[in-house]
């Protein structure tokens, strides 16, 4: 892990102030926000920043990110679908046909 903060566009954290931002204590989010909304080099500088162990840990704990976002980690991480807190409570949570 790196203690230079990486330099991130603010468009990914449009509803919060960016300035204010503790990249340590919120390091979920940050990682959650960077992979859901960043581009490939925007993911690689937030690896960089936090190394994979801590990544794979905190975006699997993660209560939701879209089905690509949890394929495109499997690949990067060697995850299954299933590793993942939001992908199972998903399946879980089913919704009702509305007939």
């Amino acid at each position: 892990m790196q203690n230079v903060i990486p330099e991130l566009p603010k468009r990914i954290f449009w509803d919060v102030d960016f300035d204010k931002i503790n990249y340590q204590k919120n390091s979920r989010f940050v990682i959650e926000r960077v992979f859901e909304r960043g581009d490939v080099a925007e993911v690689r500088k937030i690896r960089k920043f936090y190394g994979d162990k801590k990544i794979k840990k905190e975006i699997t704990q993660v209560k939701w990110l879209s089905e690509e976002t949890i394929f495109l980690c499997c690949a990067i991480f060697s995850l299954e679908p299933k590793d993942f807190l939001c992908f199972t409570q998903r399946q879980l949570n089913q919704q009702l046909s509305t007939y």
